[in-house]
């Protein structure tokens, strides 16, 4: 029988089954589609030989006046610069500790001890100087001085303890100035905390904390567990009514004075002992915090009270200025243009650049390029109260000032709270406007002047945005992943149709959105999304819609989907300012190498990446790891006079058509004579292609066929064409 052409549409189709997707490809892994064919995507290698520790959450490239290129990278611990070839800890630092003391305990465990209360929780980093050892530890002062330690666990307000490299003899005294990292937040996204987890709910990042002005004795059971007052060096920044915690004691209160929670009730939301007592001793100078909206056993609360957001920054240039916000946090600047640059931390008095000003409680920020106001979301309504943030309100600086938000008549400084949804999860600049997501709606944000400087209107409802970094735009079109599906806003919002959407959010776990990174790679018109499956802590699966592949359109556009741990992405940014994409992947298990951090545990490893380049993947050490790729065919079967998958076919021999091959490829022809059943190789199978091979005698036999190319070898890319195959009736059983 003559050679017959299958031929396969572009993207895969996971909405049918392996049968019912006739021409399309139904799996796929580190393949793309161009000009309709399916191709192994570009390698990639590193661009460092460190690695950065910790999971990276966002990149921002801008450049400064004299042309210089920079990429800020925010992780879950530090603010890091990327400047030809290097990398810089410009992380912002709290004010320190001082009076500081050590216990040596001839192990590897160091315990220190502030003259007042130290406000860390447990993995924070901090930074030691002015250290002068105890005598007899068999250590030096330079072992400590100027080094990044770990907090691994903070026993009381006053101690805290790090690991260092070797064991020092058993020692107590000395002195040391503590300086902590600002606090960025968790690695990873949790969701559903209550009593008995961490502190109740978990450490509320940027929560307003006090300490104890005198002890507090314990409750005895049976007394009701009320009192009348717990009194603190200050209430201010608190709720006027709400909850706080002492160690791993709720109280609640009714309301305030300016040095006292009043109205209380001892061992809320379950954190009493039953028939023991209903509060626990505390000691004087004890940590306070803020926990109103911490949840206990049998709490009615919604998603945003016990969800524990991962440690964002919001990243952004005002002009040669990087623009820095901590969720949740506090806003910094980092001047370029500063000759001492490379040296200096990002502050809130960064030179010609303070935000001494700004809001301390932020969700997201962004500067406006055009008007160059900058603009805080999900923010305080009285600025510096970080218990008045809400996450629905935005305020906007003045022009070209961003550290005045004091509202004038001649001003262009204002707010605006948004209606629909619970909070602002995102914003980005579009072409014409800002584009501003809640977790239900999508408003535009445009510069109207005087005397409102930004009119809102809202474009959607029921599309909102699963988490911060999962919106891109190009080329005045914003793409964006929801709860619920993928959206496109282009002056109209647009449901986007997914050949693969079961399949993705059939197992994605939307409780992880914030972990969810979106990016842009304008070489290939693709937009990737990076996402958390159910049971994953980090990221482990992409999906990838092509935008634009118009030449051969599908009615569920053209997707495909990914697994391969090596092309999972935290980060990515596009070749705006430099010529191909840049990305981080995460490994939890490895240890990074910049900054270092002596005594550091469970952080993990980020390496930053240039795409596009290459077959493989290049490691920061100069070793190479394999890029495979595969894309695999819907089952097809004969078409007879009689029908389609009547009679089992025959398929004696195929001609290999690829467009491009380096190296060798792989095909594997699998077979099954019945839809429900699995799909089995043909006893020849698989068959090992070179740029030689005129074709392969198969032999392969059944009622419906199925073909999987592949490469499993380094230094190997392929473009596979049309499948031509030698195909006849071989009977109905």
């Amino acid at each position: 029988m003559a050679l017959q052409q299958i031929k396969f549409a572009p993207g895969i189709d996971k909405q049918d089954t392996s049968v019912g997707a006739v021409g399309r490809w139904v799996d796929s892994d580190n393949v793309r589609f161009r000009y309709g064919l399916p191709e192994k995507v570009g390698g990639w290698q590193s661009l460092l030989t460190d690695s950065i520790v910790g999971v990276a959450r966002k990149q921002h490239a801008f450049v400064d006046t004299e042309g210089n290129r920079y990429i800020a990278i925010g992780t879950d611990k530090f603010l890091l610069i990327f400047f030809e070839g290097q990398l810089f800890d410009i992380t912002p630092l709290k004010t320190p500790i001082g009076a500081a003391t050590f216990t040596f305990n001839g192990s590897t465990t160091i315990t220190i001890t502030t003259s007042s209360a130290h406000g860390l929780i447990d993995g924070d980093i901090i930074l030691l100087n002015s250290v002068t050892l105890p005598s007899g530890t068999g250590l030096t002062n330079a072992d400590f001085e100027d080094k990044l330690f770990q907090v691994i666990t903070t026993p009381t307000a006053n101690t805290f303890t790090i690991t260092f490299t070797s064991s020092g003899s058993a020692a107590s005294g000395g002195s040391v100035s503590v300086i902590p990292y600002e606090t960025v937040g968790p690695a990873a996204q949790t969701y559903g905390y209550g009593f008995g987890i961490s502190q109740y709910g978990g450490t509320v990042q940027g929560a307003q904390t006090t300490t104890l002005n005198g002890s507090l004795s314990a409750d005895t059971a049976g007394t009701g567990g009320t009192g009348t007052a717990v009194t603190v060096a200050s209430t201010t920044g608190f709720p006027t009514a709400g909850t706080i915690a002492i160690a791993n004691e709720l109280i609640t209160y009714t309301s305030t004075s300016s040095t006292q929670f009043l109205g209380i009730t001892r061992g809320a939301k379950g954190t009493a002992t039953p028939g023991t007592s209903n509060g626990q001793a505390h000691s004087s100078s004890d940590t306070v915090t803020n926990a109103s909206e911490f949840s206990g056993w049998g709490d009615a609360v919604d998603a945003g009270t016990i969800t524990l957001e991962p440690g964002l920054w919001s990243l952004s240039n005002f002009g040669q200025v990087l623009v820095a916000t901590i969720a949740n946090g506090k806003t910094f600047t980092w001047n370029a243009g500063d000759a001492a640059r490379l040296s200096v931390r990002a502050s809130t008095g960064t030179t010609d650049f303070v935000t001494t000003g700004n809001p301390t409680a932020t969700r997201t920020t962004l500067i406006s390029p055009t008007t160059r106001h900058l603009i805080h979301f999900g923010t305080e309504v009285t600025i510096g109260s970080t218990a008045t943030q809400d996450d629905m309100f935005i305020r906007f600086s003045e022009q070209e000032n961003i550290n005045s938000y004091t509202i004038t008549a001649v001003n262009t400084a204002g707010s605006q709270r948004l209606q629909d949804g619970t909070k602002i999860m995102g914003a980005l600049v579009a072409k014409e406007n800002i584009l501003v997501w809640t977790d239900n709606a999508l408003y535009t944000m445009k510069f109207v002047g005087a005397p409102f400087t930004f009119g809102f209107e809202q474009v959607g409802t029921n599309c909102g945005l699963i988490g911060q970094n999962a919106c891109v735009e190009i080329d005045g079109v914003a793409y964006w992943m929801s709860n619920n599906g993928f959206f496109s806003f282009d002056g109209t919002v647009n449901t986007l149709p997914c050949s693969v959407e079961d399949f993705v959010f059939d197992d994605a776990d939307t409780t992880k959105g914030q972990q969810i990174c979106a990016g842009i790679n304008n070489l290939f018109t693709e937009v990737t999304w990076w996402y958390p499956t159910a049971g994953s802590e980090f990221n482990n699966r992409y999906v990838v819609y092509n935008y634009g592949q118009t030449n051969q359109p599908t009615p569920m556009g053209n997707w495909y989907t990914g697994v391969n741990s090596n092309s999972i992405r935290t980060t990515w940014i596009d070749t705006l300012v430099y010529p191909r994409p840049y990305a981080t992947a995460y490994n939890s298990s490895n240890t990074g190498t910049f900054p270092t951090v002596i005594g550091e545990t469970g952080l993990g490893q980020s390496v930053l990446f240039e795409h596009e380049t290459g077959t493989d993947q290049v490691n920061p050490d100069g070793s190479t790891t394999i890029l495979t790729s595969f894309v695999e065919s819907f089952d097809f079967a004969l078409q007879t006079d009689q029908g389609i998958g009547e009679y089992f076919l025959s398929m004696g021999r195929f001609l290999p058509n690829f467009k491009n091959l380096i190296g060798n490829a792989v095909i594997n022809v699998s077979v099954t004579p019945y839809p429900a059943q699995a799909n089995t190789d043909s006893s020849f199978s698989p068959f090992t292609i070179d740029s030689a091979t005129t074709f392969v005698s198969t032999r392969a036999r059944g009622r419906y066929a199925a073909i999987k190319i592949e490469n499993t070898g380094t230094g190997q890319s392929w473009r596979f064409g049309t499948f031509q195959a030698d195909l006849k009736p071989d009977g109905r059983r």
